[in-house]
């Protein structure tokens, strides 16, 4: 219960109330109460969602500008999503934005968060604005909400909705469930609105807000759990 509680999960009582509802596994099997754990080795789910309890592990949310390449290193010179954070340990971008897109992308060190927010299996929707040419009507939105035909298969349904349109463009914010490259670009060529500017808002429940580009910021623990939580969401409805 004292790792559960440093870990943001909630007050020590309320995470003895946990452990006694039988809503804690350590390894796959129940926790009791008192119960020792390695916080390095042991696997320790609530409600089914891993809690990372490593506190060698670190998580950051940047606000990737323009211009800067998510990679850890660039052959070109260009300035990289790495140089941007201070973590003071070895970290890795989770996915990419190319080098014209800005927004939320995540920093981390933790390998199997990674893999559950880029694998496809799991869903973790990720939410974008996006300026494009032309106004935007109801045909190109229901293009992109059934589907868009791509040269490597139809994209999956997407959630649309017009910010603002006038006469030169339009402001859309599109959610996907998949990360292929340059997607939503390339969604926005097929129905005849090229990209103007993207930016990424949200990677499941993890918001950009008002986080200044070219800053990052360490995620709260409630805030990792969140993700993981996320990943298991998008499972169970399976």
């Amino acid at each position: 219960q004292k790792a559960l509680a440093r870990a943001g999960v909630g007050s020590r009582r309320a995470v003895e109330e946990l452990i006694a509802a039988g809503r804690v596994r350590v390894n796959g099997t129940p926790a009791v109460l008192g119960r020792r754990v390695d916080v390095r080795k042991d696997k320790v789910e609530v409600d089914g969602s891993p809690v990372p309890l490593d506190p060698e592990l670190v998580y950051y949310l940047l606000n990737k500008p323009e211009g800067v390449v998510s990679t850890a290193a660039d052959p070109q010179g260009r300035p990289t999503v790495i140089e941007l954070v201070d973590p003071g340990v070895r970290v890795w971008p989770v996915g990419r934005l190319d080098v014209a897109t800005e927004g939320a992308i995540l920093l981390t060190n933790d390998g199997e968060l990674t893999m559950r927010l880029t694998h496809p299996r799991y869903e973790v929707p990720k939410s974008y604005l996006v300026e494009v040419a032309g106004p935007m009507g109801g045909r190109a939105r229901r293009e992109l909400a059934r589907g868009v035909a791509l040269d490597d298969g139809r994209t999956r349904p997407a959630r649309v909705e017009v910010v603002d349109t006038g006469g030169r463009g339009s402001v859309v914010e599109i959610t996907i469930l998949e990360g292929r490259n340059r997607q939503v670009r390339r969604m926005m060529e097929a129905v005849g609105h090229p990209v103007r500017r993207l930016v990424r808002t949200s990677i499941g429940p993890l918001k950009l807000g008002r986080l200044k580009p070219g800053t990052a910021r360490r995620l709260s623990p409630t805030e990792v759990t969140a993700l993981y939580a996320a990943t298991e969401s998008r499972q169970d409805n399976k």
